[in-house]
């Protein structure tokens, strides 16, 4: 057994370019630009090491706040990196057989999944991963709360030798936080510790949100908020079917609306809409109780977001000459 310990980089479109706006079959949130990764043996001793750069096709632009955190050019990227095609297939030959991936965060697989049905490949050879930060939390007494790269080793007391925000070099830090936990335990342990992490709080807390789910598989977005307004919109204290008024939406795909119980009068329901790897809608729903500020305030909000609502001109028509 080989573990893989993989990161990437990628690129994002900038906000209202034709990429940006551009329909592809698969949502794409990211182009990876950069895949590093450290191969470790079932003893969790580091023994090789991969990279390679990747020129972006879809989102060819290089974004600035990308290229400052990163370090990488654009001119770098066309004299050194690679076809997706090139590089996917160098990195799947190196990889081997039947590997277990482990990246710090749960956004690498998925996006290295989309990246790969986009460029017309099969992720099928991408069978067992799991997210590090998950054994690191439950090994170190470190709650829910995502930790970051380099807070996880100063706790753990491992010296940055490596580049930050470059795939290799945070690859090689995980491997060596990897080193120091029970890998085999964490494995076995980590449905548990996901479902836990998806229904609870993770993250920085959120004051006055009292309880949070996550929905998969929706295929229309209308069905979904449906849902969320109907069989879904269960009271968090006693589990009833409540009513649910209009959806009031919100900036980031987000939509609030008021709930109410019953027998434990009402709340704030708060959704907000995702794309999961295959492009059907995930919805993360949280319901905050009456005593929150969001509750106190949802008349405010309500009445923000309709101030700030942008108005647009209609454009006068040019004359054409003839």
């Amino acid at each position: 057994m080989e573990y893989i310990i993989l990161d990437m980089e990628w690129n994002q479109a900038w906000p209202g370019s034709y990429a940006a706006q551009r329909p592809l079959p698969i949502h794409l949130s990211g182009e990876i630009i950069q895949i590093g990764a450290v191969r470790m043996d079932e003893a969790q001793q580091v023994l090789d090491e991969f990279q390679v750069l990747i020129r972006p096709k879809f989102f060819r632009r290089l974004n600035s706040r990308v290229s400052k955190l990163t370090g990488i050019k654009e001119s770098r990227l066309r004299a050194e990196g690679l076809s997706f095609d090139d590089a996917i297939n160098e990195f799947y030959n190196w990889v081997g057989d039947d590997p277990i991936f482990l990246t710090w965060g749960f956004d690498d697989i998925p996006l290295l999944e989309a990246n790969m049905l986009l460029n017309g490949y099969d992720p099928c050879w991408i069978k067992h991963w799991y997210n590090a930060q998950m054994f690191f939390n439950a090994q170190t007494g470190s709650g829910s709360n995502q930790k970051a790269l380099s807070t996880a080793m100063e706790m753990l007391e491992i010296p940055a030798t490596r580049p930050a925000h470059d795939a290799l070099g945070d690859a090689y830090h995980t491997a060596l936080i990897c080193a120091k936990l029970d890998l085999k335990r964490g494995m076995s342990e980590y449905h548990g510790a996901l479902k836990e992490h998806e229904d609870g709080f993770h993250g920085a807390q959120i004051p006055g949100c009292i309880s949070r789910n996550v929905f998969h598989g929706y295929e229309d977005k209308a069905v979904a908020m449906g849902d969320m307004a109907g069989k879904e919109n269960l009271c968090p204290e006693c589990g009833k079917l409540m009513s649910c008024e209009a959806w009031h939406p919100q900036p980031g795909r987000r939509y609030l609306a008021k709930a109410a119980c019953p027998e434990h009068g009402d709340y704030v329901i708060r959704i907000r809409f995702d794309h999961d790897p295959d492009g059907s809608y995930r919805v993360t729903r949280l319901v905050y109780g009456k005593e929150s500020e969001l509750a106190q305030n949802f008349e405010e909000e309500i009445a923000k977001k309709k101030k700030h609502k942008p108005r647009y001109r209609r454009r006068r028509k040019k004359k054409t000459e003839i």
